[in-house]
């Protein structure tokens, strides 16, 4: 069992003893950074919950950008390889993440400009098929509702989802 730290205060708060200087954050992010890929968003996230002066924050992620260890295209791609391949997302989940981890919006449609419509359905056709193992319909109607939900879930297209829904029902 793991035993807490006892701190020299025995008064103060997790969110105080967290509190870093601008300095000692500019090194903890390149530790991190060095690591994994990290958006400005996530910086930002994590100087804030660092306790980062606000005026200090962006002084920091701009020599972080300067430095080459934070780069929102080379982040937004690396994130869409893995989610379109590895997850299976389609272009609109994928785009709905990276806004929230503050991507802006002409690095995110340049990024998935690069997904393959080609891959895109090949990838929802193989989870389609594997959900419908599993999906119990009464009929074909609520069979193709049920995996539309699903497709849509992924952020697959409307169009592309019902296209690929058309194929794998009329063929089994």
């Amino acid at each position: 069992m793991r035993q807490n730290r006892v701190d020299s205060e025995d008064n103060v708060t997790p969110r105080e003893r967290k509190t870093k200087t601008a300095e000692q954050a500019l090194n903890a992010l390149m530790r991190l950074c060095s690591k994994a890929e990290k958006s400005s968003g996530d910086a930002m996230r994590l100087m804030y919950s660092w306790g980062v002066p606000i005026a200090e924050r962006q002084g920091v992620l701009d020599k972080l950008i300067d430095l080459r260890f934070i780069d929102d295209s080379r982040y937004a791609e690396a994130y869409t390889r893995e989610k379109a391949s590895m997850a299976g997302w389609g272009a609109r989940k994928i785009a709905q993440h990276l806004y929230q981890k503050g991507i802006s919006k002409d690095v995110v449609s340049r990024t998935l400009a690069s997904l393959e419509s080609d891959d895109q359905r090949a990838m929802l056709e193989k989870r389609l098929q594997r959900k419908l193992s599993t999906v119990k319909a009464a009929n074909d109607y609520e069979l193709r509702g049920k995996l539309l939900r699903y497709a849509l879930g992924l952020g697959y297209d409307y169009d592309m989802s019902i296209e690929v829904i058309d194929r794998i029902v009329s063929s089994r």
